[in-house]
């Protein structure tokens, strides 16, 4: 579908929000809150961004764009050249990070942009009068979106914001808040992986299926943190073949490059479609689905990579 730039305003520092509306047909297509859509930015690349208004409004989404330098241009090219009264291509919505409407209470962390689907379950909660509590951390009052609305008296009692300066002991008191599961409750956390891990960690004795996680891919710490990742090759046992996988690829992009076909979706590690066995191997776990139990014996292939030379995968 085409949808036309309708509004853009600046929300904080390197961070722009897009209202993007249908004017042919007026009502857009349903969503729900977690939902994103897939954009085709002006340079040609496709990214997905969360759509971070009220699922009761039909009549626009919302997506706020952070600028990021070091990326491949996607953000760049959404922030510069697409301006009001221009049109994109997108495609969607679709929700790898849906609410658990059966759950007793909801707690929502983001870090960072990871506030943009939380916000649209914030509102959506709100709407239902259902309990729910939402911490946000940021760097600094800059770099904050939505900080006005988030500050304001009618969120007091279920908002809490947090700026750290960029040191994760100022951060959010993840054992204290996560200490104690209250009745039915389900998690939700969007924002660096660093945060992820930290909240993963935390709520550890929570049950699986109460823990929820989205990421938008891997922020400019953790690259460097991976710069040293190191070429191997994945055999598919099926099939006998020996694929290669060079440090820059994914093992999801090197089989599907090989002519093979792999369900996948979120490619971030978070939604578990691209699960595969491990047969074989030793596997650098990089996803937020598999528990400790799991890490034996099956990989998320968008994301992690291996320890050892060959990983031996039920392809």
């Amino acid at each position: 579908m085409q949808l036309e730039v309708r509004r853009k305003v600046a929300l904080a520092r390197d961070i722009v929000l897009f209202s993007l509306v249908d004017p042919a047909r007026g009502e857009l297509a349903p969503f729900t809150a977690g939902a994103h859509l897939l954009v085709t930015t002006p340079n040609g690349r496709a990214r997905e961004y969360s759509i971070c208004n009220a699922p009761t409004e039909r009549h626009r989404y919302l997506i706020a764009v952070k600028r990021e330098p070091a990326g491949e241009g996607g953000s760049t090219s959404m922030i510069d050249e697409l301006h009001v009264g221009m049109r994109v291509d997108a495609a969607g919505p679709r929700n790898h990070f849906p609410l658990h409407e059966e759950a007793s209470s909801h707690l929502l962390i983001a870090g960072g942009i990871g506030i943009t689907p939380l916000r649209a379950m914030a509102l959506h909660l709100a709407q239902r009068e259902a309990e729910f509590e939402l911490h946000y951390v940021t760097r600094s009052a800059e770099v904050a979106a939505f900080l006005q609305e988030l500050s304001s008296p009618q969120w007091a009692a279920r908002v809490r914001i947090h700026h750290d300066g960029g040191d994760p002991s100022r951060g959010l008191p993840l054992a204290a808040l996560l200490a104690e599961r209250h009745g039915n409750a389900h998690l939700y956390c969007c924002g660096p992986r660093g945060l992820m891990r930290a909240v993963r960690a935390a709520a550890c004795h929570w049950p699986a299926a109460a823990v929820h996680f989205e990421d938008f891919g891997t922020s400019p710490e953790e690259a460097s943190e991976h710069a040293a990742d190191h070429e191997f090759s994945v055999r598919l046992a099926r099939s006998g073949l020996s694929v290669p996988v060079a440090k820059d690829v994914s093992i999801l992009e090197a089989i599907r490059r090989a002519g093979v076909s792999v369900p996948s979706s979120c490619e971030s590690g978070t939604c578990g479609t691209c699960r595969t066995r491990l047969l074989e191997g030793t596997a650098d776990h990089r996803d937020f689905v598999l528990g400790e139990d799991e890490q034996q014996d099956e990989i998320m292939i968008c994301v992690s990579r291996a320890v050892s030379r060959e990983l031996v995968l039920d392809l």
